[in-house]
C-alpha cells in the first residue's frame, strides 16, 4: 500500500483499492457496474483497475465511475494522479482564469484589462 501525507484512511489506498471498496460498499458486482456504464467500462477492465494493473484509467472512465458510485470526480482524478490536491497549492499561487471571466471568450489582453480595472476596487 502506498502511504501519503494525508490524514484520512482513504488517502492510503491506491485508486484500485479505493474503487473496489466503494463498489463493495454499494453492493455492486463488476457486471452491474458494466451495465450501469452502458458497457462503456467492461467488468474485465474495471477488475484490472481494482487490482492495480491499470493505475491511470482515462478521465472519461473516472467520470463514469464517479457518477455510478456517487462520489467526487475530483477525488478520483487526484487518486489517479491527474491533478494535485489544492491544499498543496500555496495561497498566493493563481490557478487559472478569474471565475467571473471563465465563460467569456476574452483575449488575454482583454482579461488583463478587466483584472486591472477590478483591482481598483480592492481594499
Amino acid at each position: 500500500m502506498s502511504v501519503s501525507k494525508g490524514g484520512n484512511a482513504t488517502s492510503k489506498l491506491t485508486l484500485g483499492q479505493y474503487l473496489a471498496s466503494i463498489r463493495t460498499d454499494r453492493k455492486m458486482t463488476l457486471r452491474q457496474v458494466e451495465e450501469a456504464s452502458n458497457k462503456e467500462i467492461s467488468n474485465a477492465y474495471l477488475s484490472q483497475i481494482e487490482n492495480d494493473k491499470i493505475q491511470q484509467p482515462s478521465p472519461n472512465v473516472l467520470h463514469s465511475l464517479s457518477e455510478i458510485y456517487g462520489i467526487e470526480y475530483s477525488d478520483l482524478m487526484e487518486k489517479a494522479g491527474f491533478i494535485t490536491h489544492s491544499a498543496n497549492r500555496p495561497e498566493t499561487e493563481r490557478h487559472g482564469r478569474v471565475a467571473t471571466f471563465a465563460n467569456h471568450n476574452l483575449t488575454a489582453e482583454e482579461e488583463a484589462s478587466l483584472i486591472d480595472y477590478l483591482s481598483l476596487f480592492e481594499e
